[in-house]
């Protein structure tokens, strides 16, 4: 498959998911109380917002995949194919369910250190010291932030609880 072929597909479809969002899946599903005054508050507003950035993001693939030519480039970088992807793609799976099993174990800030790290060492990254970098200081600081500026309490482990 082509990286014009792939970039249109993917717009297309994250633009098409993201306008069932929008109309349908969260005016439907999603319940909110009627008078909350703060827009932010709203069970709402994050939902919307992130079915608005996957519209922009599907509109942006679909913007690449009519800029990019019609015929590959000599030498350019074939996606993998084959046992190597499968392999990823089960890799993420674990991850994934390694998540929900470590959350109430090791608590949201923890575990989503370890995700991080795990899925940056699976994707390949160019960037290892970087992305162990971030895993660690990213949780921390929207840990620090949602619990002791917005009040928000965050889910502790069994293990190790943060201040």
């Amino acid at each position: 498959m082509s990286e014009r072929r792939l970039h249109l597909q993917l717009g297309v479809g994250a633009c098409v998911a993201s306008l069932f969002l929008i109309f349908i899946a969260i005016p439907q599903w999603v319940a909110t109380p009627s008078n909350i005054k703060n827009i932010f508050l709203s069970p709402l507003f994050w939902p919307l917002v992130l079915a608005g950035c996957t519209g922009l993001v599907g509109l942006g693939l679909v913007v690449s995949g009519l800029r990019t030519p019609a015929a590959p480039h000599e030498g350019a970088a074939v996606p993998e194919e084959g046992p190597g992807a499968w392999v990823r793609l089960l890799g993420m799976g674990l991850i994934m369910v390694g998540t929900m099993y470590l959350l109430p174990r090791l608590g949201m800030v923890w575990t989503s250190m370890l995700c991080f790290v795990l899925t940056a060492f699976l994707v390949k990254t160019r960037h290892p010291v970087l992305a162990v970098i971030c895993a660690i200081v990213i949780p921390l600081i929207l840990y620090a932030f949602f619990a002791h500026v917005a009040g928000v309490a965050i889910p502790q482990g069994d293990f190790v609880r943060l201040p």
